[in-house]
């Protein structure tokens, strides 16, 4: 039994005439005569009795028509459902991110843009260090990832947009010596200790783009995987803390920032997708993110 079958009975049902029922399906009427004909044979039993006055439902009939409404309505659900997703009106964006595009404000913008635009959809988020958003990516575990350029790498195969620069400022304890200037420069970060955030000890952090040659690197630099532990240890005066502007946001007790004036361009947020992606409601995300 093919659904068209169905649908044709159920026609003739409304219509109570073959060739009322014809004009509506666009067939002609010895088309609908036959596939009705092929149900019967299916079934075993005639569905209608037909005079030459008038088409009744036989008590076969009078069985299959209420199963066979909700067997169509089920079947243009399921369609209309794999129409959603195709159009990304549905399904799930699995999102890993990195607490600078929190701060700056740049994925809470884009979540809720795309939940007003696709509210079916679900989104999900992790917190993730930039080289683990790279490879779930890559793995299929995540769909989506927000992260500095740090530690990145390879993106060959991947669908990258550049959303924002990422600032730089200084946090540190409010009684600690550069707390006293309006700005601090890369030489006075030189003769304290630094505290930096790195998700593992291998990842690549800021520091190689502020003291390029090795010789420049700051010697005292301690590497924590929280920004809130970051923040900690500058507010207990264990270093200063280089971190994003935007992280500014963020008030503790004893802790200000300042902006490093000669600091050059900090790397840029970025969001990774798939090139080749085959979920719908993935692929209307990176359309809406990607939009100029």
């Amino acid at each position: 039994m093919e659904l068209r079958h169905l649908r044709y009975f159920v026609a003739v049902a409304d219509e109570r005439h073959f060739g009322r029922a014809a004009g509506r399906l666009h067939v002609t009427q010895s088309t609908l005569s036959g596939q009705v004909q092929a149900l019967e044979r299916e079934v075993g039993g005639l569905l209608f009795s037909r005079t030459s006055r008038r088409v009744e439902l036989t008590e076969a009939g009078e069985q299959l028509l209420p199963e066979a409404r909700r067997a169509l309505a089920q079947a243009d659900r399921a369609l209309e459902t794999a129409r959603w997703s195709v159009r990304g009106e549905t399904g799930a964006v699995r999102i890993g991110f990195s607490g600078v595009a929190v701060l700056q404000g740049v994925l809470p913008d884009d979540m809720r843009a795309f939940r007003q635009a696709r509210p079916r959809v679900d989104l999900t988020l992790t917190e993730l260090a930039p080289a683990a958003q790279l490879r779930g990516v890559r793995d299929g575990v995540l769909d989506i990832g927000y992260c500095p350029d740090l530690g990145v790498g390879d993106t060959d195969g991947l669908h990258v947009v550049r959303r924002a620069p990422i600032r730089l400022s200084v946090a540190l304890r409010s009684d600690h010596d550069l707390a006293s200037a309006d700005e601090v420069t890369l030489a006075d970060l030189r003769a304290h200790d630094l505290i930096v955030f790195a998700g593992r000890e291998e990842d690549e952090t800021v520091v190689p783009r502020l003291w390029p040659a090795p010789d420049e690197d700051p010697s005292r630099l301690r590497l924590v995987g929280s920004t809130l532990g970051v923040l900690a240890l500058a507010s207990a005066g264990a270093g200063v803390a280089l971190v994003p502007a935007a992280t500014e946001r963020i008030t503790l007790p004893d802790l200000t920032y300042r902006p490093v004036r000669d600091a050059p361009a900090g790397p840029d947020l970025l969001v990774l997708g798939r090139q080749d992606e085959t979920s719908g409601a993935v692929r209307a995300y990176l359309a809406a993110v990607s939009a100029p």
